[in-house]
């Protein structure tokens, strides 16, 4: 049986779907095609389903430090097993909205196995499915790292530790970048054993420097053992887990209950007829142009597999610039202002460029720093860990880069990334009036701080 649509899209993740929609609202007959449940890692197996374990967390954090706000509570305890029922029904109710949002748009919704046979067919179920333009969204899978032990009982990556249903007593985690830094704060604030190794110099890679080294600071100070440097050799079954590496010349190892692989991501594209329909690829990530157009004109990758930006809200952003070609539009991703976010406690947001990419471009700036200790409001919730930090350029003014290691951080970084776009000024953040007491004073602070004007702290200038 054949079918014939305007756009099939194949991936129903934050990419996927976003892109069905939005074809199907530009009047093309649409379909998405789907082989697990839409929503993709992101909704399923990462973004969603980790911050609910994180809010219970910090929900357990507030009721155990209670005492600190005047507030007397009985001896906290928890239940992960009802941590994880209450993550897996959030995740069961956003996914089935995704579906119902997808129908609701006029798309038509498959389930099944998609692979493309040439450029314009896709076969799923048995079934053929004609396209005048495809969609490619497969998305990417936690990569599998060649470390010997890999397969040994207790060792988990990123999908088996959202499977848990019991707490582990104790963690190794392999990896300091966003997902296993995230997982050290999960679970030390359960009140478990964590220790982290990270082959780096240090955690989080990529984020500005400043930032990464404070949040270092500040999670050794609370517990966790963070080991950067260093090699991984080996896992074997021993004292539940136990992690060989070497720092320095040195080998060490560290044990725990369970450890957690939490290194990198690869691209899902193989066995899905990308040759049979001539879609270029390298090293195994699709190749793509500002258009979200692939080697092949009437086909469109976005999400992972691009080897882009690996953030779901990326992935939205090229699937409706992509769904906006199809319909006739010359949209294009621009990839200078993306916020990336990650939700340890202070959390961090940034958006453009660090310090020190700053300076490696030769680019004269100006820096503006304000701690979240001396803001009311932080003070008022108890989190005056962190600060905020605005990167300008000299003679303009114009905002080049900001990082937050701060409460709500995650939810203020739009501010930054809706002046950047509109290529903003110190200036003109400076003398937006910002609400008073609310954390989002200290971005208000920060830019009085360039030009050595900061009230609320003393100034270095």
């Amino acid at each position: 049986m054949e079918k014939a649509f305007d756009v099939a899209v194949l991936g129903g993740g934050p990419g996927g779907y976003v892109a069905a929609i939005r074809a199907a609202q530009l009047g093309k007959k649409t379909v998405l095609i789907e082989k697990d449940t839409v929503g993709g890692t992101c909704l399923n197996r990462g973004c969603i389903p980790t911050k609910a374990l994180l809010h219970s967390a910090e929900v357990y954090h507030t009721v155990k430090t209670a005492a600190e706000f005047g507030i007397d509570v009985a001896d906290a305890s928890f239940d992960y097993k009802r941590i994880a029922s209450r993550k897996n029904a959030i995740v069961k109710k956003l996914t089935g909205g995704v579906g119902f949002l997808v129908k609701n748009a006029g798309a038509t919704l498959v389930s099944g196995e998609g692979k493309l046979t040439d450029a314009h067919t896709i076969a799923v179920n048995g079934e053929t499915i004609k396209a005048e333009n495809i969609i490619i969204a497969t998305g990417s899978a936690p990569a599998r790292l060649p470390i010997p032990g890999i397969d040994t009982e207790g060792v988990i990556n990123s999908d088996g530790v959202l499977s848990l249903e019991a707490c582990p007593e104790s963690l190794v985690v392999i990896g300091g970048g966003v997902i296993g830094i995230e997982f050290a704060t999960l679970f030390h604030t359960f009140g478990k054993k964590v220790t982290v190794i990270e082959m780096m110099e240090s955690i989080l890679p990529g984020i500005d420097e400043e930032i990464s080294a404070s949040m270092e600071r500040l999670l050794k100070k609370k517990g966790i053992e963070i080991v950067t440097g260093a090699k991984v050799l080996g896992l074997r079954k021993e004292n539940g887990v136990t992690c060989e590496y070497e720092k320095n010349g040195e080998k060490k190892t560290a044990s725990a209950e369970t450890c957690v692989v939490a290194v990198g991501r690869k691209p899902v594209t193989a066995d899905i007829g990308l040759e049979a329909a001539g879609v270029k690829t390298q090293g195994g990530f699709i190749e793509v142009d500002e258009a979200m157009r692939t080697s092949v004109p009437n086909i469109y990758a976005i999400g992972d597999l691009t080897g882009k930006v690996q953030l779901a809200h990326v992935a939205s952003a090229q699937g409706l610039v992509a769904a906006a070609n199809i319909a006739g539009g010359n949209k294009k991703m621009h990839y200078g202002i993306i916020p990336s976010c990650i939700y340890t406690h202070p959390e961090i947001a940034s958006v453009g460029l660090t310090e020190k990419q700053a300076r490696e471009k030769g680019l004269s700036i100006k820096l503006g720093k304000f701690p979240v200790s001396a803001n009311g409001k932080s003070m008022v919730m108890g989190d005056a860990e962190g600060f905020v930090k605005i990167i300008s350029e000299a003679k303009t003014g114009e905002i080049l880069g900001a990082h937050m290691m701060a409460p709500r951080a995650t939810d203020m970084i739009t501010e930054f990334s809706v002046l950047m776009k509109a290529e903003g000024t110190i200036d003109e953040l400076s003398d937006t009036i910002h609400p008073h007491p609310t954390v989002s004073e200290m971005i208000m602070e920060a830019a009085h701080d360039v030009e050595g004007l900061c009230i609320h702290a003393v100034s270095k200038k």
